[in-house]
C-alpha cells in the first residue's frame, strides 16, 4: 500500500492530551494504580476481557470495546479491537480536516492513549507448550494497535511496557493531562522494537518447527541489560543485551556486589563459566583475556583451586575465577589475596560471601546452575556486510570414542588426563596446546599462529611455574598434551616430548598423520585419535 501524497502536514504539536485510552494488557503489574491515575485526570477508558474485570474490580469505569464499537467480540475473542472504529480512533490525524470530517461522518471517537502489552507467546514456547497452544498465543490485534499507534505517534501515546506507566504519569501531572512529543517518539520507537522482537520470536520458533536449523532469513532479537561504559577498548562504545534465553551465566547471574561489569568481563566471564561446567569434577578454571590459564579438578575444591592457581600466577592477576560447584570459605579466604575481576560459581556460603566482600571492588555471581555444554544452541558473529551464523561447539568425547593410534597404549592416568586436557583445549584460542598432568593444567599455549609456538609456549610456561612453586623438575615432565586441531607436521608433537609430555591426544586428519605417529613412536609417546576438532578463533 502507498501513502497518501494529498497530506500536507500540520506543525507537530509538543503536547497532546489524553481524554480517551484503551487499555489491554496480558501482564497486568500496574494495571490498577495506572487506571485509577488515568481516572483522576478525567480520562475514559476503554478496555476488554481479564483488563477491564481487573479495572472494574479496583471500582474503576470501564467501557467495554464491544459497547464501544457496537460490535460484539467473536470468534473466541480472536476479533475485537480489529475495528475501524478502533483504528480510525487511533490513527486519524487531529490536525487533518479530512480525518476529522470522516470521523464525524462515521461517529469514530479519537482514542490518545493505548496501553498494550501482547500475548505471552515466548513465556508460552519456554515453558513447553504444544504447537496449537503456542499458535493460539500468538497475538493479532495487540500488534496492530501498537503499530498504528506508534506511527500516528504525532497524536498518540503509545506504551507496551509496564515500566513506563510512571513516566507518561509524570508528564500528564506536569501538563495538565497531556504528553510531549519527546516522549511520545521516545514510546514509539520502544513499540517497533517490541513488535520486532515478538515477531522474531515468532518466526524463529516456527521455523525450528519446520526443522530449519537456517531459515531463509533470520530474525533477531535482543533487550538491553545494560549500557557498559565502554567496549573493548575505551574509545569504542558498547552495551550488553539479552536474547532473553535462560541458560545460566553471566546473562542470568545475580551480582552479589562490585563495580559494574565492562564489555570484557562479561565475554571472559562467560568464557570461565561455560568451561567450567564442563567438568562432572569439583573444578576450578582461571580465565585471563577469554583464555583459561589454570584448569584443575579434584574433590576438594582447594586442593582445585591450588592446581589451578600454580599453572600461571602470574596470569591469574586481573583474571576470572570460575567455579562448578558452591563457593567455599576456604578457597574465597585465598582469592581475596589477588587482584581479581569477577568471582563466579553457582552459589557461596555465607562465610565465603563475607569474606569476598571484604574486597569491595571483586564482581561476585551467583549463577545458580552451570550450563550443559552438551545442549545445542547458536552463536553469531558479525562480518563486513552480514553474519556467520552457527551451532554451538557441543561436542563431548568419552574414552570409547578415543583411536589410540601408535604402538603404546596410554595408561589407565594417562587416559584420564587426555580426556580432561582435551576438554580444556576446547575453550583455548586456536592454535591451542594444552598440558596437563594430575587432573590440572601444568601450561597453557594459546592463539599462536602456529602449533609449534604454541607447544613452546605452554612448555615455558610449565617450566615457569615450576620454578615458582620451587619444583626442581618442570611439571610438563610426565604431563599429556592436548591439540584443538592435528598435527600438521611433526614439529609440534617434539616439542611436547622435549617438555617431557607422555602422552598426546589431537583431532588426526592431516595428511601427514603417519609421519607424526612415527615420531611418537619414536619417542616412545602413546597418541590418541579423537575424530573431533576444537577449533576457537
Amino acid at each position: 500500500m502507498s501513502a497518501s501524497t494529498q497530506y500536507v502536514p500540520s506543525p507537530t504539536p509538543d503536547l497532546a492530551r489524553i481524554q480517551r485510552a484503551l487499555i489491554s494488557v496480558s501482564d497486568k503489574e500496574g494495571l490498577v494504580e495506572l487506571g485509577k491515575a488515568l481516572a483522576a485526570h478525567g480520562v475514559e477508558i476503554l478496555s476488554t476481557g481479564g483488563s477491564a474485570k481487573s479495572l472494574r474490580d479496583a471500582g474503576l469505569t470501564v467501557i467495554e470495546v464491544s459497547d464501544h464499537t457496537g460490535f460484539p467480540e467473536i470468534m473466541d475473542g480472536r476479533v475485537k479491537t480489529l475495528q475501524p472504529s478502533i483504528h480510525g480512533g487511533i490513527l486519524a490525524r487531529r490536525t487533518d480536516a479530512g480525518h476529522q470530517k470522516a470521523m464525524s461522518d462515521h461517529k469514530i471517537a479519537g482514542i490518545d492513549l493505548v496501553v498494550v502489552n501482547l500475548y505471552p507467546f515466548e513465556a508460552t514456547v519456554a515453558r513447553g507448550a504444544d504447537f496449537p497452544t503456542c499458535v493460539e498465543n500468538i497475538d493479532i490485534g495487540g500488534p496492530a494497535l501498537i503499530r498504528a499507534s506508534a506511527k500516528n505517534h504525532d497524536f498518540v501515546t503509545i506504551v507496551v511496557d509496564p515500566k513506563d506507566y510512571a513516566s507518561v504519569l509524570q508528564e500528564l501531572d506536569a501538563h495538565k493531562g497531556a504528553t510531549t512529543l519527546a516522549l511520545r517518539r521516545t514510546l514509539a520507537a520502544k513499540a517497533y522494537a517490541r513488535t520486532a522482537s515478538y515477531d522474531s520470536a515468532i518466526a524463529n520458533w516456527f521455523a525450528g518447527q519446520q526443522g530449519e536449523t537456517f531459515p531463509e532469513r533470520l530474525t533477531l532479537s535482543a533487550e538491553r541489560v545494560q549500557t557498559l561504559r565502554y567496549g573493548e577498548n575505551p574509545h569504542q562504545k558498547a552495551a550488553f543485551y539479552s536474547d532473553g534465553s535462560k541458560r545460566p551465566g553471566v546473562a542470568t547471574a545475580r551480582m552479589v556486589q562490585g563495580k559494574e561489569l565492562s564489555y570484557n568481563n562479561i565475554g571472559d566471564t562467560e568464557s570461565a563459566y561455560e568451561c567450567v561446567a564442563e567438568f562432572a569434577e569439583s573444578a576450578i578454571v582461571v580465565v585471563k583475556h577469554a583464555n583459561p590459564c589454570g584448569v584443575a579438578v579434584d574433590p576438594d575444591q582447594f586442593t582445585a583451586y591450588q592446581k589451578a592457581y600454580a599453572c600461571d600466577p602470574v596470569s591469574i592477576f586481573g583474571g576470572i575465577v570460575a567455579v562448578n560447584r558452591t563457593l567455599e570459605a576456604k578457597v574465597a579466604a585465598e582469592l581475596v589475596k589477588l587482584f581479581l575481576e569477577v568471582v563466579i560459581a553457582p552459589d557461596a556460603t555465607p562465610e565465603a560471601l563475607a569474606i569476598l566482600a571484604t574486597k569491595k571492588n571483586v564482581r561476585v555471581l551467583l549463577a545458580g546452575a552451570l550450563p550443559d555444554p552438551s545442549t545445542a544452541g547458536m552463536t553469531l558473529k558479525s562480518v563486513a556486510g552480514g553474519y556467520l551464523f552457527q551451532t554451538r561447539d557441543n561436542g563431548h568425547l568419552t574414552k570409547a570414542d578415543l583411536k589410540v593410534v601408535t604402538k603404546r597404549s596410554p595408561t589407565a592416568k594417562e587416559l584420564d588426563d587426555l580426556l580432561f586436557a582435551f576438554t580444556v583445549c576446547k575453550h583455548v584460542k586456536s592454535n591451542a596446546i594444552v598440558y596437563a598432568k594430575d587432573g590440572a593444567t601444568v601450561g597453557v599455549g594459546a592463539g599462536q599462529m602456529n602449533r609449534r609456538d604454541s607447544s613452546r609456549i605452554a612448555a615455558i610456561r610449565a617450566a615457569e611455574s615450576g620454578e615458582a612453586a620451587g619444583l626442581k623438575v618442570s611439571p610438563a615432565v610426565g604431563s599429556v598434551v592436548a591439540s584443538d586441531a592435528f598435527f600438521p607436521f611433526a614439529d609440534g608433537l617434539l616439542a611436547a616430548a622435549e617438555a617431557g609430555a607422555t602422552a598426546i591426544i589431537q583431532p588426526g586428519g592431516s595428511m601427514r598423520d603417519k609421519e607424526v605417529i612415527d615420531a611418537a613412536d619414536e619417542k616412545g609417546l602413546a597418541m590418541v585419535f579423537t575424530g573431533m576438532r576444537h577449533f576457537r578463533h
